[in-house]
């Protein structure tokens, strides 16, 4: 593959990239702002320590600082379809409703009626109150909880189904280091005729332990090979990395696949919302 068509694939990955941020974030977000290019998707969590007040608070700031919020709901978080609408119509008091990530979440056992996503969706809650577009979860590396043929399933019937309700969808993929899966994964949606567009999950500036870490908290891969193919050795811990190689390794690889939707990248802020933003910003510029 030539050098410019590297380029022009990194470019069109970096474009509109989109970030993530918890509910206590909203300070971080503050100070990171004039580094991320405004209109940019900002994702807020929905985490077991954070309350409706905190993610509504924070969703209303990416608003009020000119990106546009989209706040995730999970699914076996919610303990009733009151919870829900009370959620929903709290963010649509803040003009944050209109983009939402439907996740299944952590939860063993569901804390309410809803056991998945796709449930959540089926409620018909969602159009009720505004929403238009709806990210859903992809995993290019599989699931440590749920089965390849479950999560083949679960995310054709959630795209055929938001379609059916005129919402758009967006594909928000897990995290990970290596770009081999992605690549492969994203012909299985062409092969399914899926052409949502895809935002690749991808770790921006941090440690090395504490992407590690967090690579083991979410049972993603992190063998020798992979995060040597990210830019670093398990043989010297120290130090940060950046996802300079991965994203130019991906660029190459979703070149070559048959997907035809468009690919770009969210970036999981492991190491700051600033750091994340001022590294995009450089790394931008060498292309």
């Amino acid at each position: 593959m030539s050098q410019s068509a590297t380029t022009a694939g990194v470019r069109a990955l970096m474009q509109d990239f989109s970030l993530e941020m918890t509910g206590k974030d909203v300070d971080a977000l503050r100070e990171a702002a004039p580094l991320i290019p405004q209109g940019s998707r900002v994702n807020v969590t929905f985490l077991g320590n954070e309350d409706l007040e905190m993610r509504v608070a924070a969703a209303k700031a990416v608003k009020e600082l000119g990106f546009i919020p989209v706040p995730h709901i999970s699914a076996r978080r919610i303990h009733s379809e009151d919870e829900l609408k009370e959620f929903l119509q709290a963010l649509a008091n803040v003009d944050a409703a209109q983009h939402v990530f439907a996740v299944g979440g952590d939860p063993a056992e569901p804390l309410g009626p809803y056991g998945s996503s796709l449930e959540m969706l089926q409620s018909g809650v969602f159009a009720e109150f505004g929403v238009k577009d709806v990210s859903i979860a992809g995993y290019p590396e599989g699931h440590p909880d749920i089965s390849e043929e479950v999560l083949s399933r679960e995310l054709s019937g959630k795209v055929e189904y938001l379609a059916e309700q005129d919402m758009s969808a967006v594909i928000l993929t897990q995290f990970g280091f290596d770009t081999a899966p992605v690549a492969k994964w994203l012909d299985e949606l062409a092969v399914k005729n899926i052409s949502a567009p895809v935002r690749i999950g991808t770790p921006g500036p941090a440690g090395i332990r504490r992407l590690l870490n967090y690579a083991k908290r979410f049972g993603v891969g992190t063998s020798a090979g992979i995060v040597k193919k990210y830019g670093f050795s398990l043989t010297n811990l120290m130090g940060s990395a950046g996802p300079d190689k991965f994203l130019q390794d991906l660029a190459a690889e979703t070149e070559s696949t048959n997907y035809t939707g468009r690919v770009g990248v969210h970036f999981y802020t492991f190491g700051g919302m600033a750091k994340t933003a001022e590294w995009a910003q450089d790394f931008t510029k060498q292309f």
